[in-house]
């Protein structure tokens, strides 16, 4: 069974910095797809990074150069930097990673089959 396990969420004015982790178990991050979402009150989930295990990165327009995804295979953890925040990032952050290595469309939550249990980002203007 694939257990997901965010952290490093919490309460930060904007322009701040914020790193989120996702610690996996029962399998290794590699060769799978590791992303990234987030859901604000009232919205839809909403695709953030996602990184390949050959280390291939992709983000939300809106995040580009301001939130970095890596990922540490040897610690079968992924990570998200989040710099320069604002009050438009606030959300629950959610890590993913999909059952199969294969075709996975990054950017679509229905891609994932296995999901933390999400982590509080709060951005005060």
């Amino acid at each position: 069974q694939v257990q997901l396990r965010e952290s490093g969420g919490g309460l930060v004015q904007a322009g701040g910095s914020l790193r989120l982790s996702c610690a996996a178990s029962g399998r290794t991050l590699s060769p799978y797809v590791m992303g990234w979402f987030r859901q604000a009150p009232g919205k839809e989930r909403e695709f953030v990074a996602a990184i390949s295990w050959t280390g291939n990165t992709y983000y939300l327009d809106s995040v580009k150069g301001r939130f970095t995804i890596s990922r540490d295979n040897a610690k079968n953890t992924v990570f998200l930097q989040m710099n320069s925040l604002k009050a438009d990032d606030t959300a629950v952050y959610y890590c993913a990673t999909p059952r199969s290595p294969y075709s996975v469309r990054y950017y679509r939550s229905d891609s994932y089959d296995y999901w933390g249990q999400g982590t509080q980002v709060t951005v005060s203007s």
